[in-house]
């Protein structure tokens, strides 16, 4: 790099190194996720399956509702965030865009309580979701089960794990003996019906991101959202996890699924194992 001095005398010459951008260990990530997913099981424990944890406090960046157990999760995550400096910003379905975590790079997806409407229900199917990329890349995930302490989690290229053991996506290739969760509006499931879409079972547990995590680890052979209303936040680490375990995550009909770092826009997805997930997308886009 050439530097002219003032009254244009002779330029100097100076080497400045290029500036590294000091991330986040995606190993070193997961290990503070774990350090905080007790934090938020103690904080919510008083409250779940009550009036009080379930109350509506504002609504969410997202457009949805604010809960008590969401707000509170929430700000636990957030303060540790900051005081470790894990990543540059935190895109939360309840808060928005948070800009001031104070690490140089990464973004982390943050859904504090995936379920929560279960969670204030009181039915143990909710879990803590939280995903880092860097530079639109996924690296880390990480999807805690608050009910029963189940911990799904995922580095990029290393595989997924359920509570630090392998997992991979079921083998069945038959419909007929397969399990999915299934959300679709009733127009939708006509549809589907018509196509003629079957399942040994159908289900619709209430919290996405384990269910994409039941996906990969075999529970369920595969998941399918004909909403349009799942998130990024809702969705980013399950899809990582279930990708990881060796599953397929796309757009209903086959197609790549993108998206937007936006906590208002919502997408269709599919995520199965390979040989139930072609034969979904298969039926879905016949006519």
């Amino acid at each position: 790099m050439s530097v002219t001095t003032p009254r244009g005398r002779a330029s100097i010459h100076v080497d400045i190194p290029p500036i590294e951008l000091i991330r986040m260990d995606p190993v070193e990530f997961l290990s503070v996720c774990d350090k905080i997913a007790p934090m938020v099981e103690e904080a919510l424990a008083p409250l779940i399956g009550t009036e009080y944890g379930a109350a509506e406090l504002c609504m969410g960046a997202d457009n949805t509702p604010t809960e008590r157990l969401d707000k509170i999760a929430e700000d636990i995550i957030l303060a540790v965030f900051r005081s470790r400096k894990v990543c540059r910003a935190v895109l939360s379905e309840e808060a928005g865009l948070v800009t001031d975590i104070g690490g140089e790079s990464g973004l982390a997806y943050l859904d504090p309580v995936d379920g929560s409407f279960n969670a204030g229900a009181g039915i143990p199917f909710y879990a803590l979701s939280i995903g880092l990329s860097e530079g639109g890349v996924m690296t880390a995930g990480y999807v805690r089960n608050l009910a029963n302490k189940e911990t799904f989690t995922a580095i990029r290229g290393k595989g997924a794990f359920l509570d630090g053991r392998p997992i991979r996506v079921s083998k069945k290739a038959e419909l007929n003996i397969s399990a999915m969760s299934i959300y679709a509006r009733a127009p939708e499931m006509i549809s589907l019906l018509e196509k003629g879409m079957r399942t040994r079972r159908g289900r619709k547990l209430g919290a996405s991101a384990l269910e994409l995590c039941y996906v990969a680890c075999g529970r369920l052979e595969g998941f399918l959202d004909l909403r349009t209303t799942l998130r990024i936040t809702d969705a980013a680490a399950g899809m990582f996890i279930c990708e990881e375990a060796g599953g397929i995550v796309t757009q209903p009909d086959g197609s790549p699924v993108a998206f937007p770092d936006d906590v208002c826009a919502g997408r269709p997805l599919l995520a199965a194992n390979p040989v139930i997930h072609a034969k979904v997308s298969e039926i879905l886009r016949s006519k």
